[in-house]
């Protein structure tokens, strides 16, 4: 079941790749969210059931439906719709992040994993690249956003590699998500928001001191 959930978020992150509606991302977003939370539920067997039951709470309200609800608030906010054309064609940033994963299958093999952990590896380092790769190849501030979430949701799945000796490892990058993404970057893109109405990088250059 397990396999069947990561092999599920591999494909958001493709869907990701090709999607230039803000609003997919969100969907997007809020899914893969589901899916740790199943992820989560199958791999934390050792810990705790009160440990277990704190971080299924933290991952089922923030990832999948508080962070998706507040990006949509703010795209209803700065009446944004569609994303603005990104620097790479949807048709390469899908050939890239089907790279990703390949390139991430090909590390944990180098690394001698198990056949669990690799899966996990594997997902988990191919969303770190797509983030990143989101945040580079995108122009809206708001995108860039998302892709910063989208390598939130890789770190947390790493975690969870770890998270049976260590369940507050899991609990602090929880927490971190919320802190960054909710509260300074939300203030961040509402004060771009009211000077800037699309909040594409590009106005970043007309900012002064």
């Amino acid at each position: 079941m397990e396999t069947i959930l990561l092999t599920v978020f591999s494909f958001t992150l493709l869907f990701i790749g090709i999607a230039n509606r803000l609003n997919t991302f969100i969907r997007m977003l809020a899914l893969q969210g589901v899916l740790l939370f199943g992820i989560t539920f199958l791999k934390l067997t050792e810990i705790s059931w009160f440990n277990l039951t704190m971080i299924l709470l933290e991952t089922i309200i923030f990832k999948s439906i508080a962070i998706p609800w507040f990006l949509s608030y703010i795209l209803h906010k700065n009446k944004i719709v569609r994303e603005t054309e990104p620097f790479v064609s949807y048709f390469w940033s899908l050939i890239i992040i089907t790279g990703f994963i390949i390139l991430s299958y090909i590390i944990s093999g180098y690394l001698g994993l198990d056949k669990n952990t690799k899966a996990d590896f594997t997902v988990a380092f191919a969303s770190l690249l797509t983030g990143i790769y989101i945040i580079i190849t995108r122009k809206k501030i708001i995108t860039h956003m998302m892709g910063y979430m989208i390598l939130e949701n890789g770190v947390f799945l790493l975690s969870l590699t770890i998270g049976a000796h260590q369940p507050m490892l899991v609990n602090m990058g929880i927490l971190l998500d919320i802190f960054v993404s909710v509260l300074v970057l939300g203030l961040f893109l509402n004060r771009i928001g009211n000077t800037f109405e699309e909040m594409s990088i590009d106005n970043l250059s007309n900012l002064k001191d």
